[in-house]
């Protein structure tokens, strides 16, 4: 049975869930491996937040590489991809995975990062939010999906937070490496927000 009192944060180990992990305090951490390139990247910066947060940090690893597409499959956008970083359904597809994965170890809430800047991806939109949210709400277990930030900036995230530096320090943004390539648009945004904030010699 889940636990009411229990949360989990879907955390890819990127700089807007590890601030939402920091506001929010869940007692759980998912991180998926999908078969995306930078997983072992997100993984590490997961790992070590999650740490020093004090989360249960669990990995579920589930190969979809078959289905991939764009930089984080590291081949050719299809046709209806809006940007070259677009993994057809992700979000879809890792809510649906960390929900069954909260479900197993009892938790009843899943947090996901998603900022305002994300509606530039259909599943990033306030109506693809609301939607997942009945559709897990709908089945058994009734896994209650929030995405508090959905509304803010990631820099707004940010500080809201209150998320040390030390902690942000360890995210990972890149689509395309397990180590920063400073080209792609996960690292460019990385690298917009820290100038933002007036953090780093960007």
């Amino acid at each position: 049975m889940t636990d009411p009192r229990r949360t989990a944060i879907l955390l890819s180990g990127g700089m807007d869930s590890i601030a939402l992990a920091h506001w929010k305090r869940p007692e759980f951490g998912i991180t998926i491996d999908y078969g995306q390139i930078p997983a072992r990247g997100e993984l590490e910066a997961a790992s070590a937040a999650s740490r020093e947060l004090g989360l249960v940090h669990d990995v579920v690893s589930i190969d979809c590489r078959s289905i991939g597409s764009g930089d984080l499959a590291g081949s050719a956008a299809l046709a209806a991809a809006p940007a070259s970083e677009w993994w057809p359904y992700r979000n879809q597809l890792l809510l649906t995975i960390a929900a069954s994965r909260a479900l197993a170890i009892g938790a009843s809430r899943l947090l996901i990062g998603t900022v305002a800047s994300d509606r530039f991806h259909a599943d990033g939109r306030p109506e693809f939010l609301t939607l997942m949210a009945d559709i897990l709400r709908l089945q058994e277990g009734e896994i209650e999906l929030e995405a508090p930030a959905a509304a803010m900036s990631s820099a707004e995230l940010v500080r809201v937070s209150g998320v040390p530096i030390e902690i942000l320090a360890w995210s990972h943004s890149c689509h395309t490496s397990s180590l920063a390539c400073g080209r792609c648009r996960g690292c460019t945004k990385h690298f917009e927000v820290m100038q933002e904030l007036g953090i780093g010699p960007y």
